[in-house]
């Protein structure tokens, strides 16, 4: 199954949860990121932070949800609406879900690397939740992975 996690800048938390997503995805469930106004680079934090974490940024790049290669079986939104954010709505019969994080982007400078962790290590701990499920059964049953990937958005480590 293909998953696209989705912002408007593409440059920090979707580009966090494709890689970490493909890092641990098994076989046959893939991940891409876009955004609905993509910045046109990766933050540089995100690309250390993910260095640091032994995470491949072989293919993050800011990009454009009109340039997907597929049509993403399910979209997981990532923006923080508590901030103020309007995250895009991806047209499309998709399955859909939010799995709002704050943009580290906006944290002061001496704050980056904390800010950027707490993305990650939130980011991380939903998609192994995620991956924990019985995927082969839920790729059969839309409703329940819907329930699942809603649930899984509300928690943080």
């Amino acid at each position: 199954m293909d998953i696209l996690f989705l912002c408007s800048g593409n440059s920090c938390r979707s580009i966090i949860a494709e890689a970490t997503f493909n890092h641990l995805a098994p076989a046959g469930w893939r991940a891409a990121s876009a955004g609905s106004r993509p910045t046109g680079k990766v933050h540089p934090h995100t690309l250390l932070m993910l260095t640091r974490e032994a995470i491949s940024t072989e293919s993050c790049h800011s990009k454009s949800w009109e340039d997907l290669p597929v049509t993403p079986d399910i979209v997981i939104t990532t923006c923080s609406s508590a901030a103020g954010e309007t995250c895009p709505a991806y047209l499309g019969a998709v399955l859909r879900a939010h799995w709002g994080v704050e943009d580290p982007a906006h944290a002061a400078d001496e704050e980056l690397d904390a800010a950027f962790m707490t993305a990650y290590r939130i980011l991380r701990a939903r998609i192994e939740a995620f991956l924990a499920l019985p995927l082969d059964e839920l790729r059969q049953d839309r409703v329940r992975l819907k329930v699942e990937l809603d649930r899984i958005g509300t928690f943080s480590p």
